[in-house]
C-alpha cells in the first residue's frame, strides 16, 4: 500500500454475479468486464481498514431469527483525494475532465448488527464530486456485484463513459463491501495458492479426481477461517445491506439513490425490504433470480454462457476476427480437450490448462466486445499457442502480470458461502450434477462442477437472505437483457414480480447487463429515472 491508494496493475472495474464458488473456472461465474482502472483508494487515514477489536471479542453468531436494534453514525469528512485520476491515468468522460474532484473516507460499522456497540470494522468509500452539479439530489451509491467486486474501481471505472447529466445531478458514491479489497478483507489464499487452485483440472468422474476437488475446496475453506476466526460468519449480504444505510447516513442523504448491477441486485433487493422508506430511486440491472439458487441457479448460468457461445459462433462467419475458424466449438472443445492431455504453452513459466482455457473462453461471453479477443484467442490455441487464453483468464480472476490477485475469490467464497444454507450439496449431489453438467454444457460444465464443493464444508453459522419485497415510496427499476448469459432473463422477470413495486425494462442484447453497454435506448430511460424517478412505459424493450 502507497499512498491514498494501492497502485495494481491492469486492474478493471467489473459487474459481477454471485455463484457457488470462487474456485477454478466457472467457479466464479462472475466476472464482466467494463472500463480499465488502474487505482484504488484506501481509507483516508492510510492504515489498514481492519477490525478495531480482536476476533475473539465478536460475538456469538445468532441462532435464531435475530433482533437489530437502530443503529446511526455521523456523517463523515472526506479527504481529498482527487490526485488518484491523474497519478493513475484514470480515463474521463470528455464533459467531466477538470471539474471532478474525489473524496476519501473510512465508516465505522458494527461487525454484529445484533450488537451495534460491539466490535467495528471500516467500510472504505469513495465520493466523486462534479464541480457543476448544483442540484440537491444527493449521492449515487454503486456497486458492481460479485460478491466481491470492488466499489471503489467501479466508480472510478464509470467515469470513462457516465453521463455528465447524471453526474450533475449526484455525488457518485462507491465503496468496497465488508471482506472486499480496501474494507476489512478477508484473504484465504497465497497469490501462489491462486494459481495453483485456478490451474487445477482434476477429473470429477474419477475416484481420484473427485476427492482432489473436495481437498482443494476443503483447504481454501480452512484458510478463511484461519484469517477471520469467529468474524467470518459476519461477512454476509444481510450485513453488507446494512452497511449500505450507514453509508446513507454517512454522506449525509436522507434517501437512497442506488445503482447496482449482477449481484449488485441482490444487494439492492436486500436494502429496499430491510429500508423500503429509505429508497428514492433503484436501477437493479443484470438481475440475480431470487426464485433459484444453488445447483440449479449455476445450471441456468452454464446453459447461458453455452448459448452465448453459440452466439458468437454465428456472429464469427460474418467477422474477418474470425471468419478462419469453421467450426468455433469444435475448435474450442479440441483445445480444452489438448490442454486437458497436456498443458499449453504460454510463452512464459504458467501453462495453459483445461480449466484454465475453459475460464479464459467464458470470460470473453460477458460481453460482446470481447469477441474479437475470443477470436484471437481460438485461433492461437488452435496453434498451441496459449497465452490469450491465459491472458483472457487472468481477467477473470483479476490477476496482474506481476502474479498478484485482489481478494475477488475470497471474498465471493465467504459471502455466497455465509449466505448458503449449511450442508448443501451433498456428495451425491456433486457427482450427478457432475456427471450431467459434462454432457450438456460441453464446454463449460466439466469445471464447473469443481466449485460444488466450495460451500459444502463451509463453517456453519449462516444467514440466508430472505426473499425480497419492495414497498418503496418510488418503483424499483429491474433491467433485464433477454441474451445475458450470467443472469439470464428469466431472473429479471421473477425479481420484478418478487418485489412487487417494481417495474421491468428489457433490453433484446447481448452480454452481461445492459447500462452504458451500448444501448441508448436503455440509456436515457435510466437516466431519466435516476434524475427524474420517471420510468419507462410499462412492458418496454430496447431495441439492438
Amino acid at each position: 500500500m502507497t499512498g491514498l491508494f494501492r497502485k495494481v496493475d491492469n486492474v478493471l472495474a467489473r459487474r459481477r454475479l454471485r455463484a457457488l464458488a470462487t474456485l477454478t473456472l466457472a467457479g466464479a461465474l462472475l466476472t464482466a468486464c467494463t472500463q480499465p482502472v488502474t487505482g484504488t483508494p484506501q481509507a483516508a487515514s492510510n492504515t489498514p481498514a481492519t477490525s478495531t477489536a480482536p476476533s475473539s471479542s465478536a460475538s456469538s453468531f445468532p441462532k435464531s431469527t435475530p433482533t437489530y436494534p437502530p443503529v446511526t453514525v455521523p456523517e463523515t469528512d472526506f479527504s481529498d483525494c482527487t490526485s488518484i485520476l491523474s497519478e493513475n491515468n484514470i480515463p474521463v468522460e470528455a464533459a467531466l475532465k477538470g471539474k471532478l474532484t474525489l473524496g476519501c473516507a473510512a465508516v465505522e460499522v458494527p461487525l454484529d448488527y445484533t450488537r451495534p456497540t460491539g466490535t467495528k470494522i471500516k467500510l472504505t468509500v469513495l465520493k466523486i464530486h462534479d464541480s457543476e452539479n448544483t442540484h440537491s439530489t444527493g449521492s449515487l451509491l454503486v456497486n458492481p456485484g460479485g460478491p466481491g467486486g470492488s466499489g471503489l474501481d467501479l466508480a472510478l471505472g464509470l467515469l470513462s463513459n457516465f453521463p455528465a447529466s447524471v453526474m450533475q445531478h449526484f455525488d457518485m458514491i462507491g465503496f468496497d463491501p465488508r471482506g472486499v479489497g480496501e474494507s476489512t478483507p478477508i484473504t484465504c489464499a497465497s497469490n501462489k495458492e491462486k494459481d495453483a487452485i485456478n490451474a487445477a483440472s482434476p477429473d470429477m468422474s474419477t475416484t481420484a479426481g473427485f476427492n482432489d476437488a473436495k481437498e482443494l475446496a476443503k483447504v481454501f475453506d480452512d484458510d478463511c477461517v484461519k484469517d477471520k476466526g469467529s468474524e467470518l460468519p459476519y461477512f454476509n449480504t444481510e450485513n453488507t445491506a446494512r452497511d449500505m444505510d450507514l453509508i446513507r447516513q454517512a454522506v449525509g442523504d436522507d434517501q437512497m439513490n442506488y445503482l447496482g448491477f449482477s449481484y449488485g441486485t441482490e444487494l439492492g433487493a436486500a436494502y429496499a425490504h430491510l429500508f423500503p422508506s429509505k429508497v428514492r430511486v433503484a436501477v437493479l440491472d443484470g438481475a440475480v433470480d431470487p426464485l433459484t439458487n444453488g445447483v440449479q441457479q449455476f445450471a441456468d448460468q452454464l446453459k447461458g454462457f453455452e448459448e452465448a457461445f453459440d452466439q458468437f459462433a454465428a456472429y464469427c462467419p460474418t467477422s474477418s476476427t474470425c471468419n478462419s475458424l469453421a467450426d468455433p466449438r469444435a475448435t474450442a472443445e479440441s483445445i480444452e480437450a489438448a490442454a486437458l492431455a497436456s498443458p499449453l504453452s504460454t510463452g512464459s513459466s504458467r501453462k495453459l490448462t483445461a480449466s484454465l482455457a475453459s475460464t479464459g473462453i467464458l470470460q470473453a461471453l460477458y460481453s460482446r466486445s470481447l469477441w474479437p479477443s475470443l477470436a484471437a484467442a481460438l485461433i492461437a490455441g488452435k496453434s498451441g499457442d496459449g497465452s490469450k487464453l491465459l491472458a483472457l483468464a487472468d481477467q477473470y480472476t483479476e490477476r496482474s502480470s506481476d502474479g498478484t490477485y485482489t481478494n475477488i475469490a475470497d471474498a465471493n467464497t465467504a459471502i455466497s458461502c455465509n449466505d448458503t444454507p449449511a450442508g448443501t450439496p451433498t456428495d451425491a449431489t456433486i457427482r450427478a450434477t457432475a456427471a450431467k453438467w459434462t454432457t450438456e454444457y460441453p464446454l463449460f460444465g466439466k469445471w464447473a462442477a469443481i466449485s460444488l464443493f466450495s460451500c459444502q464444508q463451509w463453517q456453519p453459522n449462516r444467514l440466508v437472505p430472505p426473499k425480497p419485497t419492495a414497498p418503496t415510496p418510488t418503483k424499483v427499476l429491474v433491467i433485464g437483457n433477454l441474451h445475458d448469459p450470467a443472469t439470464p432473463y428469466q431472473g429479471a422477470k421473477d425479481l420484478t414480480t418478487t418485489m412487487g413495486n417494481a417495474e421491468l425494462l428489457s433490453w433484446d442484447g447481448e452480454g452481461h447487463t445492459s447500462y452504458l453497454e451500448g444501448s441508448s435506448c436503455v440509456d436515457d430511460y435510466v437516466n431519466n429515472y435516476l434524475i427524474s424517478e420517471k420510468l419507462p412505459p410499462a412492458n418496454t424493450t430496447c431495441p439492438k
